[in-house]
């Protein structure tokens, strides 16, 4: 009696690549922070923020009570999420963006 040869079944040539989710940074609104205090530490902590932008969004929780300051890879956005809860804000917890 003869074995009959093993073979690997085959496998396919592509690879599928899943992107890394991205995560958005919250900031909620509060009865404590003072609208210059959240737009100094969006300026401060959040890479690329521009004056403008950092008052825009700091009206934006004022009047619409959260905005996503920043959205992007989980490590960066754990970062400036712990940044930006230890000066004081209100955070909402991080969220698949």
């Amino acid at each position: 009696m003869t074995a009959s040869p093993t073979t690997a079944p085959s496998r396919s040539s592509q690879t599928v690549r899943k992107p890394y989710p991205n995560y958005k940074v919250i900031v909620l609104n509060d009865d404590f922070n003072t609208f210059e205090h959240v737009a100094n530490c969006l300026m401060k902590y959040i890479p690329g923020m521009t004056s403008d932008r950092a008052w825009k969004l700091t009206n934006r929780v004022h009047y619409e009570g959260q905005a996503t300051v920043w959205v992007g890879p989980q490590e960066q956005a754990e970062l400036y999420h712990t940044q930006l809860s230890r000066e004081g804000l209100t955070m909402a917890p991080l969220e698949q963006a």
